[in-house]
Parts: C-alpha cells; sequence; structure tokens
C-alpha cells in the first residue's frame, strides 16, 4: 500500500507541474499579448479552491486529468465583439505564438531539467556508446534465425553506419514484425542479413535477441520474489551461481531455466564484499504476458559509470538526448498511426504512475527529475501533433487559414472540434485500457 501512495502521489505532483508549466506558458504569451485570460486552471470540471487577481480566477478543478487556460473570445463558435482582449481579435501570428507557448515551455523545461541533473549526476550504461559487438544471440530468436553469431560486428543498421548500442536498440524496438536490413562484419567477411525483431513484452516493441556483454547488476527488485526475499540489495553484482562465473544476464537466465526450480548458490559482491544467497527460482511472468521462466525477480542494472558534468557539456548532450527522443517519439507516432506498431507500446497514466512511484523511492532527487524531463518532452512533442483540439491542430487550423488568407467556415470548425474530441477520448480509453492490461496479470484472459 505505501508503494500504491508513493506512486499516486509522484505522479500528481509531476503531472501537476508538467501542466502547471504548460499553461503557463499559453497564460504569459497572452498577457504579454494582451489578450484577457478569463481562467487558468489546474485540472477539469468544479472548482474546488482558487482565488481571483485582476481578471484571472486561479482554480484548482475536480478532475486532475490536465489543466486549461481560458482566454475571452478564444471559442470560434461563440459571439464575438470587437473588445481587443478578445482571443480571436488578434492576429493569427499572435494566436500562433499563444498556441505554441505550452508546448515550447514543455520542451524547455525537459532540456533545462536534463542539464540540471548532469551537472549533478550523470550516470550512464557504459556499453550504449559501445560499438555494437554481439556477446549473446538468444536461442531461437530473429538473430540466431538471420544466422548472427556471437562475435559478430553490426557496421550498419538500415541508414545508419557504424552504429552503436544506442542508435542500434530504437531502431529494434521500433521495429516488431518489421525487417531490419543490417551488415555485419565477421572476421574480414561483410555479410548483409535481413532481421525481423518479434514483438515481445506487453508493450509489444521489437527484440532481435542479441545482446552486448552485461555483467549481472542487480536492479529494480521485485519484492516477493525471491531475491528480494533472501535480503539482495539494488547494485549487487552477482559474479557466479553454483560456482560458475556469470558473464552475462543472458547466460543467467539460460541457467534458470535449466535448474528451474532446483536450489542455488549466488556469488554476491557489495562494496568489496563477497557474500553468499541460498534461493530457489519461481515459475512466474515475465514483461511478455505469452512466456513464462524461472525467474529471481530483479532487472539487470548493467554497468554504469557515474560522473558529473560542467554546464556547456551538460547542456549540449542535455540538447542531443532530446532531440534524439524527440524523433523516437514522432517515429513511434509515425509507425502507430500507419499500424506498425501496436497502441501497447504508449504508456498512460497507470504506466507513468507506476515509474513515477519507483523513481521517487530512489536515492537523490536526479532518477525523478530525469523521468519529469521526458514525460514533459512527451507532453510537448504530443501537444504538437496536428490533432484539433490540440496544440499542433490549433497552429495546423492556423496556417491553413493563413494559406487561404481567410478564416475557415464555423461550421467546418465546429465538426473539426467534435470529430477531434472523439478520437482523442477513443485514445485516452485505449491507452488507459492497455494500462490496465499490462499491469494486471491475466485480467485479458478473464475478460468475456
Amino acid at each position: 500500500m505505501s508503494d500504491f501512495i508513493t506512486a499516486v502521489l509522484a505522479v500528481g505532483v509531476v503531472l501537476g507541474f508538467m501542466i502547471l508549466i504548460h499553461e503557463f506558458g499559453h497564460y504569459a504569451a497572452a498577457k504579454l499579448l494582451g489578450v484577457r485570460v478569463e481562467v487558468f486552471s489546474i485540472g477539469f470540471g468544479k472548482r474546488l479552491l482558487g482565488f481571483r487577481r485582476g481578471e484571472t480566477d486561479y482554480r484548482i478543478a475536480a478532475i486532475p486529468l490536465g489543466g486549461y487556460v481560458k482566454m475571452s473570445g478564444e471559442n470560434p463558435m461563440d459571439e464575438h465583439s470587437d473588445d481587443p482582449g478578445e482571443f480571436m481579435n488578434h492576429p493569427r501570428w499572435h494566436r500562433f505564438i499563444i498556441a505554441i507557448a505550452g508546448p515550447a515551455m514543455n520542451i524547455l523545461l525537459a532540456i533545462g531539467l536534463l542539464t540540471a541533473v548532469y551537472m549533478v549526476h550523470y550516470e550512464y550504461a557504459t556499453y550504449l556508446d559501445q560499438p555494437v559487438v554481439i556477446d549473446v544471440v538468444r536461442s531461437g530468436s530473429a538473430a540466431a534465425q538471420a544466422g548472427i553469431l556471437p562475435g559478430d560486428r553490426i557496421v550498419r543498421v538500415d541508414d545508419i553506419q557504424n552504429p552503436t548500442w544506442e542508435q542500434l536498440q530504437p531502431k529494434e524496438w521500433l521495429s516488431p514484425n518489421q525487417p531490419l536490413s543490417v551488415t555485419i562484419k565477421r572476421g574480414d567477411q561483410l555479410l548483409d542479413k535481413t532481421v525481423v525483431p518479434t514483438a515481445v513484452t506487453s508493450s509489444e516493441v521489437g527484440s532481435a535477441g542479441w545482446y552486448p556483454n552485461a555483467p549481472v547488476i542487480v536492479g529494480k527488485l521485485d519484492k516477493e520474489m525471491p531475491a528480494a526475499r533472501a535480503g539482495m540489495q539494488e547494485g549487487d553484482r552477482i559474479v557466479a551461481m553454483d560456482g560458475q562465473p556469470l558473464p552475462s544476464i543472458e547466460n543467467m537466465i539460460e541457467k534458470l531455466q535449466e535448474v528451474k526450480d532446483q536450489p542455488i548458490d549466488l556469488t554476491v559482491v557489495r562494496n568489496g564484499a563477497t557474500m553468499h544467497y541460498h534461493m530457489q527460482a519461481v515459475l512466474s511472468p515475465t514483461e511478455d504476458p505469452k512466456e513464462k521462466r524461472y525467474r529471481l525477480g530483479f532487472v539487470n542494472k548493467g554497468e554504469t559509470k557515474v560522473t558529473r558534468l560542467p554546464f556547456g557539456q551538460a547542456l549540449t548532450l542535455s540538447l542531443s538526448e532530446n532531440r534524439r527522443d524527440s524523433l523516437m517519439i514522432l517515429e513511434l507516432a509515425k509507425k502507430i498511426g500507419q499500424r506498425k506498431i501496436s497502441m501497447k507500446a504508449v504508456s498512460g497514466p497507470i504506466g507513468i504512475a507506476q515509474d513515477a512511484g519507483y523513481a521517487a523511492q530512489q536515492k537523490g532527487w536526479t532518477p525523478l527529475m530525469e523521468l519529469t524531463s521526458a514525460i514533459s518532452l512527451n507532453l510537448g512533442i504530443f501537444n504538437l501533433l496536428p490533432i484539433p483540439i490540440l496544440d499542433g491542430g490549433v497552429i495546423m487550423l492556423l496556417l491553413i487559414e493563413g494559406l487561404m488568407r481567410r478564416d475557415i467556415n464555423i461550421r467546418v470548425k465546429e465538426r473539426i472540434y467534435q470529430t477531434a474530441f472523439v478520437f482523442l477520448v477513443l485514445f485516452a480509453v485505449v491507452v488507459i485500457f492497455n494500462d490496465l492490461m499490462k499491469t494486471l496479470p491475466g485480467l485479458a484472459q478473464r475478460l468475456p
């Protein structure tokens, strides 16, 4: 129950802050350009509390699923006067700035937060910026079927030459059941291969079944599983199982399937001290609802390096990573629209709450700030999608009207907004339903 409360509080604070920043962008731009703001609300529905200052009612409302800024005359279906404080009486470039200000604030916040985090605590997996040299190929995987072998180096994937693991993984994740063209170097040979990643986990993202050298270092623990119950802790390095060295997490997974529920002895190094743990793996669901396997109940953290970056390097890296993640979000949206990737790849409020709860339980404030940065970027990019009602839709209609040099017919706009509203409601229902399917094991099987 404490984890649930932590998750609820964490997601409430994070999403509340994101909405506040987003709506403040619209509010500040409107005020700057002389548009009268009638309401600044966190949440929708009935007003719970707030205060009025000048012409604006600042409020917190009953339904905490967003927020809004209500400007005078912004609804094109309402009656309008010649009042210069009304939104529709301002030139289109004013309305464009007001519309784009909200998403822009979210994107700027994402960049700023990540810069601040990297100046204090920059932690990264050591293998990510390394060339893609395959250490393990899972038996029966897409990579195995394509003839990829341990020791092969991927020198091209689609249009990327000499990729790093950091460049390869998004390509793999966003290509479930879709061919990836790769060139591998094996000795002195260059071989062209086609790999079709399998859709795995409840999110149905792609996995080719190739892995880097990844030492077994305990990450997030499941409190109800054997590892946590035996007393293992996050950061423990597992160096041997039943006296045999463990070169990688994949090697450990294979060994657990061989011994099944037989007792095992793990040799663990913690803060330079060696200790032993005895436990039995249990057959349990994985992130892939179609697969059960013998598990100890932890996520492999992998080997990481920790440092601090000066401001200039931190800002440069933050800009680079936010640009990369923005392109990945747009690629995801494009592939969902093309039905090349499942809607299950999108996390809704339940998935965000789980991530926020876990981040809030970590040491220090940087994990939660990193997550807040990622959510802020996602919110900013999502609101820029050309869907009417969203900011991107408002911008799209303004651009169309600018090209036409006249306003779109009011009735046409009304139908566009009604259709967009229905689409967004259906989208939200699907996302929340998928969240429930991923969160509650076996729910799908219990549904009629």
